[in-house]
């Protein structure tokens, strides 16, 4: 049965709800059901550090995705002891809500009942459904497809629900890629009526457009993007100024002129809140017409945009600074490789423009402004701007999707040219509006967690490197910059790293400002991506009645849309890596058996994760599948120790594994490890 509540009330104390069993009171939380192929749980509360750990007799028909009220029934034991020994036990007593997130299977019929029968990690009950919607569906006997349960009752062997897509065969690549969509709740098409809605925006600048923008249309602007790229929205402008200093414009698509509130590609555009990007496809936030035509920023086109542009002098400075609506013609559209080829050139500007094909102004502009982007990278820095500098996994997948190469994106300075300026330009738009005490939208990010950091500082101690007490956080990230320098190039960065990043709060949306604590900003904010991002055009919209005088908007409203968006980031992010993992188990397929030297990435009381060298591909090696002896976690040192031979596996130690087996419902590694 569910039970509606208030946001208010869930955000109540949890003492302030108390269940009584005999004479005992146990305090009651409300969360987040996250459960396990096996029927068990664990309860995710929000503000709460550890969850609450459900056994599957206990779940009273939750399923995963589901808010809950659970009571604490157990506090755990001594910590010392394995994972689970230490975790807070639970019984689940209310189903407060229902996930809206439908769960993905396989469509099954014997006679004249059906079922929708599971091979998720996070659901362990198959569905049964009517046959008759099904019909009407186009369900197909073995066909993958989506459903979302409407209840359990009690007594019944399985959940009831009905289908909601019918997906496709199961090992077919669209059909694999829209069922991840499916399983996050996330679209992969548009509805007629917003196709219809975008097709209406008129493509012609009419002189009123114009109005009261700057024209940047005669100075030199470039784009600078992945080859791959359809959609543009930033730009570069630049000119050198006599007194010796330099203009450098950003310039975004003015996506806020096109898309009013309220219309059928806004309330759109806000409910997915984010595009989507899976391992061989975009999900778009906005038409096609609106992101690859409309609102990109291509070369030698009139196009309408928000500026901030910047007198900066050689060493970096900011002496002036602008920020309003403009209009620009772009006059180049650069990749990352050919910026970098002009950036790593040597020679005159004219030699350069002579190798390249560019013109002799085109690469004055980009070595001056990769050489301020170079002083405002290492101020940040200086000023304490974590950089983990991690390389990115990427798949490429030949046209039928089939995965043939795994490898590692690197940045490199054309990627830091952009991004500096971009920061630059976000932290300037944060300031002007944080001095006015007027409602915005910020980009925060908190302190990292003290006792997380505490458990680094543990394990570097193991190392011989000593970390400085830091009890308030104030100087957080001095520390784990100081530990990362001192680390760099040995075989321990790579741990450090991790356990630094586990320790990280997770950056959100928030009218609140607290400033962003891994770029080391006291005001940040999102405005330079109003084409995938729905908070930047909500920050231009603000923006741009702000610099009317405009008085403060409301802010319990944007608030409610910041925590939309949070979560919807956060809902892309799990899509696009769940794709990513897909295609990795699907390469793996091809190399059952094969051997590789590989370094332990994370560990658990029932495992050790090894990422395999050098396409970092992870998975897993069970404990029980080590036959050599009984290992324990033993997790404030971040290592498993073995009963008998008292061996011991830390965090980021060499190992080398044997691929076992490779499940691609589940999309699951597993290793063997490969002991002398």
């Amino acid at each position: 049965m569910k039970t509606k509540i208030t946001k208010k009330q869930q955000r109540k104390k949890p003492q302030q709800r108390r269940r009584r069993q005999g004479r005992k009171v146990f305090p009651q939380f409300i969360g987040k059901v996250q459960m396990t192929r096996e029927g068990f749980a664990f309860v995710i509360i929000e503000d709460e550090q550890e969850d609450v750990f459900v056994r599957a007799s206990k779940t009273r028909g939750a399923l995963n995705g589901d808010t809950v009220r659970v009571a604490v029934t157990s506090e755990g034991r001594s910590k010392a002891r394995s994972e689970r020994a230490s975790r807070r036990e639970g019984e689940i007593v209310d189903i407060i809500e229902r996930s809206t997130k439908p769960f993905v299977g396989i469509f099954h019929m014997v006679g004249a009942s059906a079922w929708v029968l599971m091979q998720s990690r996070n659901m362990p009950y198959d569905i049964e459904v009517d046959p008759a919607q099904a019909e009407e569906m186009g369900a197909q006997q073995g066909f993958k497809v989506s459903a979302l349960v409407d209840r359990w009752d009690r007594g019944d062997n399985c959940p009831r629900g009905h289908i909601v897509d019918v997906l496709g065969e199961p090992g077919d690549n669209d059909t694999e890629m829209h069922a991840i969509l499916a399983e996050f709740n996330l679209p992969y098409r548009f509805e007629p009526e917003v196709e219809n809605a975008a097709d209406k925006i008129s493509e012609k600048i009419k002189k009123t457009d114009l109005k009261g923008r700057k024209d940047f249309r005669d100075v030199l602007t470039f784009t600078i993007d992945p080859s791959d790229a359809k959609d543009f929205d930033d730009a570069l402008s630049f000119r050198a100024l006599p007194d010796g200093n330099y203009e450098v414009g950003v310039h975004i698509a003015d996506v806020s002129w096109y898309v009013r509130p309220g219309t059928p590609v806004d309330k759109e555009a806000q409910e997915r809140g984010t595009s989507v990007y899976l391992v061989d496809r975009t999900v778009p936030m906005l038409p096609e017409k609106l992101c690859n035509k409309l609102c990109s920023l291509r070369p030698h086109e009139d196009k309408l945009t928000f500026s901030a542009v910047f007198v900066i002098t050689p060493d970096a400075k900011v002496r002036k600074k602008w920020i309003g609506r403009t209009v620009i013609n772009s006059d180049w559209r650069l990749d990352y490789d050919q910026a970098q080829a002009v950036i790593k050139a040597e020679g005159t500007d004219e030699q350069i423009a002579s190798s390249t094909g560019f013109s002799a102004s085109l690469v004055e502009a980009i070595r001056t402004t990769n050489a301020l982007a170079m002083i405002l990278k290492g101020r940040r820095r200086k000023a304490g701007a974590i950089d983990f500098d991690r390389p990115e996994m990427k798949v490429r997948c030949d046209v039928s999707g089939r995965p043939v190469e795994i490898y590692q994106k690197h940045s490199f300075e054309a990627n830091w040219l952009i991004e500096e300026f971009m920061l630059l330009a976000n932290r300037s738009v944060a300031e002007f509006v944080s001095g006015t005490g007027k409602t915005f939208v910020y980009r925060i990010h908190d302190m990292p967690n003290l006792e997380k950091l505490e458990g680094l500082r543990n394990f570097a101690k193991g190392f011989g490197y000593k970390m400085e007490k830091d009890p308030t956080g104030a100087k957080s990230a001095v520390i784990i910059n100081k530990l990362l320098s001192e680390s760099d190039g040995k075989p321990e960065a790579a741990p450090f790293k991790e356990i630094a990043l586990r320790s990280m709060a997770k950056a959100k949306y928030s009218t609140d400002n607290i400033g962003h604590f891994g770029l080391a900003f006291a005001d940040y904010t999102h405005f330079t991506s109003p084409i995938r991002r729905y908070p930047d055009l909500m920050v231009h919209r603000l923006l741009a009645g702000y610099l009317e005088n405009g008085k403060s908007e409301d802010k319990d409203y944007y608030q409610e849309q910041c925590d939309h968006a949070s979560v919807r980031e956060n809902v892309a992010a799990d899509a696009e890596r769940t794709s990513v993992k897909y295609k990795l188990v699907e390469y793996m397929q091809e190399h059952l058996g094969e051997e590789y030297d590989g370094h332990i990435s994370g560990l658990t009381e029932w495992g050790m994760y090894v990422e395999i060298e050098p396409t970092h591909i992870e998975g897993m090696v069970s404990l029980r599948e080590i036959k050599t002896d009984f290992f324990v976690f033993e997790e404030e040192k971040y290592l498993l120790r073995g009963r008998r031979t008292h061996k011991v596996y830390r965090l980021g130690d060499p190992v080398r594994i044997r691929v076992s087996r490779a499940n691609l419902d589940q999309r699951l590694l597993d290793f063997e490890l490969v002991v002398d």
